[in-house]
């Protein structure tokens, strides 16, 4: 991970500065935005940028603003900050690609932890498998998914999230298994985060979005019926 480079926009020096050291000393390389205006500027005059920090509370424009543009020309990996802890922001973020919140106050080393989880399940590509279920067709070679010849956007976490669900179909998965499986053991944070990107992904799939089941005291299940495999 040593040299990737790292945007933080946040409009507080001092949470720049903390996150940044932490960050360096971690071998990133750090660039800094005071508003989204900055950040913007900052993500189209560096090609290079391998994951954003973004504060939500920022000038000129706020951080699901930033966020909304750069997914219109970037998967780019995206952590977002905030004050705001309720289930609708985060479902708004998730909706709009963010792949992880963190909620402040926070440990700088927690958010480096997740930085380096974040970067690691993005570099982790897989060998060009093609998984068709149920009307979805989901490529790891090329990070494409398709409802019905229909393509669908979906951030790193809920294509791997998807892909997870697919390769297990039929089973139930308890939320501990996908949180360690998906999010890793070195994700810092609990399995409510789970239930929130699940209903993102259901409503991206449109109609498909109920062949994931919720298993009443389990977790959830990919399920599709017999003969609609494909």
């Amino acid at each position: 991970m040593a040299n990737e480079k790292i945007l933080i926009a946040d409009d507080e020096a001092r949470m720049r500065k903390l996150v940044g050291d932490f960050l360096k000393k971690e071998g990133y390389g750090v660039l800094e935005a005071a508003d989204g205006e900055e950040a913007l500027d900052a993500f189209y005059s560096n090609k290079d940028i391998a994951l954003l920090i973004l504060d939500v509370m920022m000038p000129k424009y706020s951080g699901y603003e930033v966020l909304q543009e750069i997914r219109e020309r970037s998967a780019v990996p995206v952590i977002m900050l905030t004050a705001k802890a309720a289930e609708a922001d985060e479902l708004k973020g998730f909706s709009l690609g963010v792949d992880e919140y963190v909620t402040k106050p926070f440990s700088p080393k927690i958010l480096v932890a997740r930085v380096g989880a974040v970067l690691r399940r993005g570099g982790a590509s897989g060998e060009g498998e093609v998984h068709a279920c149920g009307g979805i067709v989901l490529d790891t070679a090329s990070h494409a998914v398709t409802v019905d010849g229909m393509p669908v956007e979906l951030s790193i976490k809920e294509f791997e999230l998807l892909s997870f669900f697919i390769k297990n179909k039929g089973i139930a998965l308890s939320r501990d298994t996908i949180l360690n499986q998906v999010w890793s053991y070195d994700y810092y944070g609990d399995a409510r985060t789970i239930d929130t990107h699940v209903k993102t992904l259901r409503s991206k799939l449109l109609d498909k979005g109920a062949l994931i089941k919720t298993v009443w005291g389990v977790g959830y299940k990919f399920e599709v019926a017999d003969g609609k495999e494909a």
